[in-house]
């Protein structure tokens, strides 16, 4: 059980059978009355957000929630399959539960799938994935201006910014959770 005072941004909690993450948090302490604490809620099963404002007395309820390694292994249609590592079961999550994820996600990716109720609503993948570059420009000789970048389209169709330097067909390795760029990977 959560009190009102243990509310902070990340935190997912159970409102009326649903679970919610706080996106953004704010503590407001009135000249007179009670405090508030002002927050906007996203639904982790529709993603809607919302804002909603709760009293220093009210208590909540911590969201069932588990978290499973699961490798992905592939796509069909607008769904992403998932096996569980250890019981082998297939489960299938929605093009809109993936979120900006699908930009890193490649087969025999391994992540964990968050778990509401035994129902599979959301991934979170590794910190740093290596991809393949499909298609980049070429470097050209005494191109070695300071802080210089180039586009490159990855084996996922995302683009990144890459050093000129970096060739197509090289292995990078992209910070997920940032989209960028982080060194160059040896095959």
């Amino acid at each position: 059980m959560y009190e009102s005072g243990d509310l902070r941004k990340g935190l997912k909690i159970e409102i009326d059978g649903e679970p919610f993450v706080i996106v953004q948090f704010n503590f407001v302490k009135p000249g007179k009355g009670h405090s508030l604490y002002k927050c906007k809620l996203k639904n982790m099963l529709t993603g809607v957000q919302f804002d909603k404002t709760f009293r220093s007395s009210e208590k909540f309820n911590e969201a069932n929630l588990e978290e499973l390694e699961m490798e992905y292994l592939y796509s069909e249609d607008d769904n992403y399959c998932f096996m569980n590592t250890s019981t082998y079961e297939q489960e299938f999550l929605p093009e809109n539960q993936i979120e900006e994820s699908k930009k890193f996600l490649k087969e025999n990716t391994v992540c964990n799938v968050l778990m509401f109720e035994e129902k599979p609503i959301g991934i979170s993948l590794p910190n740093f994935v290596n991809l393949n570059i499909v298609e980049t420009d070429p470097w050209v000789k005494g191109d070695t201006a300071a802080g210089s970048t180039k586009p490159a389209t990855l084996e996922t169709g995302y683009v990144v910014q890459v050093p000129p330097f970096i060739e197509k067909e090289e292995l990078v390795r992209i910070d997920t959770r940032t989209g960028e760029y982080v060194e160059r990977v040896k095959k």
